[in-house]
């Protein structure tokens, strides 16, 4: 088991009708917060009026930056920050799921930066402060509400890249699982491919056979995540099952499913992001075309051993042959993404095979960037047994 260093300073308010807690925690850490939100669909559930009936109620004065969409983009961002700085704002209340998250997250350490907020994700700036951030989470995905990152799109270079720091991690989150009961059966799928794809990213690219416990917690993880979901598809309003889904994906990504790991690399997100930048398709989506192509890579390459430990682990395959086990384990999770509803193909979603080299040449720059060792070639490759 390598060495590590693990901090989190996130406080985690859970359960049902936890919302009531936001206006003691907004009172602790400032006075008034840039609410920030989607392109509405908080307002359909009836979220957005609890939200307000509480701030209202307790004399909480308030700014909107509304319309952050998936994969959130630079722009708006922007108008946010020079929304907070105009209006005086000392938080951030950001609504909703990754994507609001991310951008709350972005405007919170841009509001307080002379230079160009997209330093950040370039590494010619670095996040020395930001306002303090609470989040409220509807989509049970990205693990944002936990973690010190955040991803952000900028449209006119069509470049998705993450930022990091460790003001960067929310003050306090909330998160009621009743609030993503709304969330369609697609983007619930998405949703927990994303928080699967977190847990694969260390598990099948480390090199260290030795950190069991970190094994067994990304194990734990996945199926948690897939036997919620087989839930889902029948009882979509289960509430322990999205209880579940909500808090699994939460960890899947607040950097506890890589400790002493080896050789850690988010080459399928590095991929991915390339997708959802240049044809704007749901994250989930994208990493669900990936993963597959991704698994086939390693098990041609002969990395079929933590590929094989998952399928007897998390699937439930049996036999003894790894190499055997390992292309069923790959063939199983193909098809279980297919079953709740998320394409396996770049042909599913109109991507034609004439773009892998656009494709992979516009991964490298995020490749290279994160200093990770695949080399075009091999993500062309990838991207191949993606088609």
């Amino acid at each position: 088991m390598e060495n590590f260093l693990f901090y989190n300073p996130t406080k985690i308010i859970f359960g049902k009708g936890t919302i009531k807690n936001i206006t003691r925690e907004i009172k602790r850490y400032g006075k008034k917060p840039l609410f920030v939100y989607g392109s509405g669909s908080i307002k359909k559930t009836g979220l957005y009026d609890k939200i307000v009936k509480v701030l209202n109620e307790n004399t909480i004065d308030f700014i909107e930056h509304s319309g952050v969409k998936s994969n959130p983009r630079l722009k708006h961002t922007k108008e946010g920050i020079k929304k907070a700085r105009e209006n005086n704002c000392d938080l951030i209340l950001a609504v909703g799921g990754g994507s609001v998250i991310d951008e709350g997250k972005t405007i919170a350490a841009g509001v307080l930066y002379d230079g160009d907020v997209w330093d950040f994700f370039t590494g010619k700036g670095n996040i020395k402060k930001a306002l303090p951030l609470l989040t409220v989470l509807t989509l049970a995905a990205t693990g944002s509400e936990m973690n010190a990152g955040c991803v952000i799109t900028k449209e006119e270079t069509q470049q998705k890249f993450s930022a990091h720091s460790p003001h960067l991690f929310p003050k306090t989150s909330i998160l009621d699982p009743e609030n993503t009961m709304s969330v369609s059966k697609e983007y619930t799928a998405y949703g927990v491919i994303d928080a699967l794809s977190h847990v694969f990213e260390g598990y099948f690219s480390t090199k260290t056979d030795t950190a069991f416990i970190t094994d067994e917690i990304c194990e734990g993880i996945c199926r948690t995540l897939i036997k919620s979901m087989v839930i889902l598809q029948q009882e979509p309003l289960n509430y322990d099952a999205r209880a579940n889904i909500m808090w699994s994906a939460t960890l899947a990504l607040n950097s506890l499913q890589k400790l002493g790991y080896k050789n850690f690399e988010f080459i399928n997100h590095a991929i991915e992001h390339s997708l959802s930048a240049i044809y704007d398709i749901p994250h989930g989506a994208g990493l669900s075309i990936i993963i597959p192509g991704y698994l086939k890579f390693n098990a041609q390459k002969g990395n079929f051993k933590r590929i094989a430990r998952f399928g007897k682990n998390v699937l439930n395959i049996k036999g003894a042959d790894e190499k055997i086990i390992a292309k069923e384990t790959i063939e199983k999770l193909k098809t279980w993404f297919s079953q709740i509803g998320a394409p396996t193909t770049l042909s599913e979603v109109n991507i034609p095979e004439k773009d892998i080299p656009k494709i992979a040449e516009h991964s490298m720059e995020l490749i290279n960037l994160w200093g990770m060792s695949y080399a075009k070639r091999s993500v062309e490759e990838i991207l191949k047994l993606s088609k």
